[in-house]
């Protein structure tokens, strides 16, 4: 299991290349949902599985994230020790530095541990 305990561990972590194709439509605004619910990981702390829901809306600019390689990008998680709060981030950075998007929202939604229901959102804006 890789184990992310601090920031620097975000950059070491083994995953797929986010695959991006272009956009054939740059000329409408529009905004691409997806909706994630079978996302896991492991606690860092115990090594049990952790479970979430995630849901990534962003406005594109010049390309797209293709779906079969965000599915490979996402499952590459299953064995990594990582917190809600350093997956949700990591996530967005990499889906941002792919697709370069005018914007990006993702929510994390994760199922109760120890009684606790976390739920983490972040997001980016192009300046």
């Amino acid at each position: 299991m890789q184990r992310v305990a601090a920031a620097a561990d975000l950059d070491v972590i083994d995953l797929p290349e986010i695959v991006i194709v272009d956009n054939l439509v740059r000329e409408r605004s529009y905004s691409v949902t997806f909706t994630i619910p079978e996302f896991t990981c492991v606690c860092p702390m115990t090594g049990q599985p952790d479970f979430a829901t995630f849901r990534i809306t962003y406005v594109p600019d010049a390309y797209l994230i293709e779906l079969k390689g965000l599915k490979l990008y996402i499952n590459a998680y299953r064995n990594v020790g990582i917190y809600h709060e350093f997956v949700t981030n990591k996530i967005l950075d990499d889906l941002v530095s792919a697709c370069q998007p005018l914007r990006m929202d993702i929510e994390g939604d994760f199922n109760v541990r120890g009684g606790i229901h976390t739920v983490v959102n972040a997001g980016y804006e192009r300046a």
